[in-house]
């Protein structure tokens, strides 16, 4: 037997939305699309770049927002308790200048997430990805290393995540999503959510 892993999405499953936050913060309603919306997330990301560059906005101007977001009520509580029972990775397709400030407010989880390329300017010119599908590839990096893992997350790019683990379950997700894939369990709340994770961990 494996030792368990959970593996959380970060956005949607323990904090807003980031681009929805500066989406409402910039009044600038093309950044409201995400994951959700958009499955292909190199047209999304250069979609959001060419938006930034257009009104001259750059990290500073997202960080400031990203100061002001909370984890969603109950998350801190629900990861506390996750990570007293099993290891807790949180694998995020965000980046490590977003997440920062966000994993102080949540108790400095492990995260692996991606990198933003930012020019002397402060302007966002591109954008490193850890690795290829970097969530399904991490699941299963940590596979092979004799883990089984647990993962959870709300959006198109969770769920190869989520099916390639030992068990998996939708947060919190789109109707569409959840009518697409019948066969994942869907969760709203938290405390079901962390009941689920400990009767996967057995």
């Amino acid at each position: 037997m494996g030792m368990n892993v959970a593996c959380l999405d970060l956005e949607g499953v323990l904090v807003p939305e980031i681009w929805i936050a500066f989406s409402k913060a910039s009044g600038i309603d093309e950044l409201k699309i995400t994951t959700r919306d958009e499955p292909d997330y190199d047209k999304l990301m250069n979609f959001r770049l060419k938006i930034l560059k257009d009104h001259g906005l750059g990290l500073k101007e997202i960080q400031d927002t990203i100061d002001k977001i909370d984890p969603l009520d109950g998350a801190k509580e629900f990861l506390d308790e996750l990570r007293d029972n099993m290891q807790t990775i949180i694998i995020s397709d965000t980046f490590e200048q977003f997440a920062k400030p966000l994993m102080k407010k949540l108790g400095m989880p492990t995260i692996f997430c991606n990198s933003l390329i930012v020019g002397d300017d402060g302007m966002i010119t591109g954008y490193k990805m850890r690795c290829e599908k970097s969530k399904l590839t991490t699941v299963k990096a940590l596979q092979s290393c004799g883990f089984d893992t647990i993962a959870t997350g709300d959006s198109f790019n969770d769920l190869a995540m989520i099916q390639a683990s030992k068990a998996g379950f939708l947060f919190r997700s789109t109707e569409k999503i959840k009518a697409d894939f019948p066969d994942i369990p869907a969760y709203e709340e938290y405390k079901d959510l962390l009941k689920a994770f400990k009767d996967a961990a057995g």
